[in-house]
């Protein structure tokens, strides 16, 4: 208790140096914790995007279809493998994809056509809640069409306008059909803004005259479920049921993103280590003209008794309670900044619909808190704060009484 209270009042012997210190520091932890949250907040979204929207958690296709994208490349029996996978307990939904010619007046562009059920698409994708504007797809309503908007920007249509599409059917014939947009998506990524129309299974089958298949499985893992443990419970679901079919997870889809997904947490810290470190340097400087002003001082404890270890103690417990000052401050005043960020979201304007690894970036850019949020920055503080405290309090613990006596 005297060393803390020591400690304590040596602080305050030069408070505008102990201000300025505790303040950098307060200001360092404050931007890294805002960091933090907005970064957590943008690889979240992304991830969202991908796995609620575009991909799943897992996708089974026929073997080589990845390899070749083809229409006539698919699950021959989509239904039997569905039915294996609703007895797991998973959530799953089969696709048919095929490729044609969208026009619109004097526009025309390629396009990727995506046959779905409607119902049970909605198990596994959130798409159908990302419209800008419009509605999403309707079994009744067979000549519906849902767009990404880059692809209704280039053609020029919005809802209630017509769309044809022109391409070759599986039976040799030419393809071609009018369309009626029912309604045009929001930024979701590079793919899909671009060249994606959605429409119900029934109307793909006719336009594209494909009695049977699919081209891709999406499958949802449980709740808490680890992706390993579902993709086991996915490949035996597949044997059992179909042949000639090969399950991947979203990971071995997309390795890139994945990876950056996987590292970016630990860039995260690498920036905060390099902002600290230039607060270390003020921390170093500071702690140094301390003990270079109290070198007297020092060499006085030591001739009156007091061991090397205490007085690296105290001047070590200076640093610590620097520390905990820029932490207290520092954490309290995120909280209202947290809650902004979390809560209503900053408006990168222009930059909404940018794509970052294909995936869009949102408008409104929200921040995501969690324990990491806080305890990453905190304990990069701490750790550096004892380093760099480290050098001034062994210099002080080895001032011998003679050489503080003579000292100018």
């Amino acid at each position: 208790m005297k060393l803390l209270r020591m400690a304590w009042r040596n602080l305050w012997r030069n408070g505008r140096r102990t201000l300025v210190t505790v303040g950098a520091m307060t200001l360092a932890l404050w931007a890294m914790v805002l960091y933090t949250s907005l970064m957590q907040g943008m690889l979240g979204s992304m991830e969202s995007t991908l796995l609620d929207v575009e991909l799943g958690e897992i996708q089974i296709h026929a073997d080589g279809y990845r390899e070749r994208p083809s229409i006539w490349e698919r699950i021959e029996d989509p239904e039997a493998l569905l039915e294996a996978l609703d007895e797991t307990g998973l959530r799953s939904s089969a696709r048919l994809l095929g490729g044609a010619l969208v026009a619109s007046g004097e526009a025309s562009t390629g396009a990727l056509l995506k046959g779905l059920r409607p119902e049970r698409d909605a198990r596994v994708s959130d798409v159908h809640e990302r419209l800008d504007r419009g509605e999403w797809l309707d079994p009744a309503d067979g000549s519906g069409v849902v767009l990404g908007y880059r692809l209704a920007r280039t053609l020029g249509v919005d809802v209630g306008d017509e769309l044809v599409a022109l391409s070759q059917a599986t039976d040799g014939s030419m393809a071609n059909d009018l369309f009626q947009v029912r309604g045009v998506l929001q930024s979701l990524s590079e793919d899909t803004d671009r060249g994606t129309v959605f429409l119900v299974e029934d109307a793909f089958r006719s336009f594209f005259a494909l009695e049977d298949g699919a081209h891709q499985v999406i499958v949802r893992s449980g709740e808490g479920q680890e992706l390993l443990a579902a993709t086991g419970v996915v490949e035996e679901a597949a044997a059992a049921s179909v042949s000639g079919v090969e399950v991947r997870t979203w990971r071995d889809l997309l390795p890139g993103i994945a990876n950056v997904l996987d590292s970016a947490q630990a860039a995260v810290q690498v920036v905060a280590f390099i902002v600290y470190v230039v607060i270390a340097i003020m921390i170093l400087n500071a702690m140094l003209m301390a003990v270079f002003e109290r070198i007297r001082e020092f060499g006085v404890l030591k001739a009156i008794g007091v061991s090397p270890r205490r007085v690296l103690a105290l001047i070590l417990t200076e640093g610590a309670l620097q520390a905990a000052l820029a932490i207290a401050v520092g954490l309290l005043a995120s909280l209202p900044t947290l809650w902004f960020v979390v809560s209503r979201g900053i408006d990168v304007g222009q930059l909404g619909g940018t794509a970052i690894m294909g995936v869009s970036m949102d408008r409104i850019w929200t921040g995501a808190v969690s324990p990491v949020t806080i305890a990453g920055p905190v304990f990069i503080l701490l750790f550096i704060v004892g380093l760099a405290v480290l050098f001034p309090a062994v210099k002080a613990a080895r001032i011998s009484p003679v050489e503080a006596i003579h000292h100018q």
